[in-house]
C-alpha cells in the first residue's frame, strides 16, 4: 500500500489536491499523509494563512538538501520550490548556494538569497565558484546591495581587486532588462545592472 500511495501522491501536495486526486475525506487525506510521513517520505512547509504544502519524494528519505532549503532557512524571505531539486551525498555550502540563487535568474530567489552574505567564510571558494560562472561582479554588486539592509562579514581583500571590473568592461545584467533606479552607486561601481529598488528591500526590515 505505501509504495501504490507514494507512487500516486509524489509530487507537491495539500490535503485539498490529495483529496481530489484520491476522492477521499479530509480525514483519510491526512491520515495517508501520516503514514508517508512516518516511512520519511514527506517534507512539511507552511506558506501563506498557514496553509500547509507537502513535498512528497522517496529521495526525501535519503536525506538530500536542496540549496532552497538552505536558503529558507536563513532567509526572512520564503520562497516555494515548483520541483524538488536536491543534493545527495555531501552538504550544500553558503557559497554553493548563493551561485546557484543567483544562476536561478529568479528575483525572489535572489532577494532572499542576500541575507547569506551575513554567513559567507570562505571568500576564495566563493571567487572560484563565482569565477567558474563568469559571476564575480554579480556577487559583488549584491554584496553591496546587502549591505544597505544588514551587517555582513567584510569582503575579503582578494576578492575585491580581482572582481572589479577594468576599464573598457561593458556593463552586465543579473536579470535580462532589470536596472535598478536607487543603486545606481553600486551599479556604476560594478558595471552590474541591479535587479531591485528600495521598495524591493522591504522584506528585510
Amino acid at each position: 500500500m505505501n509504495k501504490k500511495l507514494l507512487e500516486r501522491l509524489e509530487g507537491i501536495q495539500t490535503v485539498e489536491t490529495i483529496m481530489k486526486n484520491l476522492n477521499v475525506k479530509r480525514k483519510t487525506a491526512i491520515d495517508y499523509v501520516s503514514i508517508l510521513k512516518k516511512k520519511g517520505y514527506v517534507k512539511t512547509k507552511q506558506v501563506h494563512n498557514h496553509k500547509r504544502v507537502y513535498y512528497i519524494e522517496f529521495e526525501n528519505k535519503l536525506g538530500g538538501q536542496s540549496y532552497i532549503e538552505l536558503i529558507n532557512k536563513y532567509s526572512p524571505i520564503k520562497i516555494s520550490e515548483n520541483k524538488i531539486y536536491k543534493i545527495y551525498g555531501k552538504r550544500l555550502t553558503i557559497e554553493e548556494t548563493l551561485i546557484n540563487a543567483i544562476e536561478s535568474k529568479s528575483p525572489r530567489i535572489i532577494l532572499a538569497s542576500l541575507i547569506l552574505f551575513q554567513k559567507i567564510k570562505n571568500w576564495k571558494k566563493l571567487y572560484q565558484l563565482a569565477k567558474e560562472k563568469e559571476i564575480k561582479r554579480e556577487v559583488g554588486a549584491l554584496y553591496d546591495l546587502a549591505r544597505k539592509i544588514m551587517k555582513t562579514r567584510k569582503m575579503n581583500l582578494r576578492y575585491l581587486s580581482n572582481s572589479l571590473p577594468k576599464k573598457g568592461d561593458k556593463f552586465k545584467e543579473i536579470i535580462p532588462y532589470f536596472k535598478s533606479k536607487d543603486f545606481k552607486d553600486i551599479e556604476n561601481r560594478w558595471k552590474v545592472y541591479l535587479p531591485f529598488n528600495k521598495a524591493d528591500l522591504g522584506e528585510y526590515k
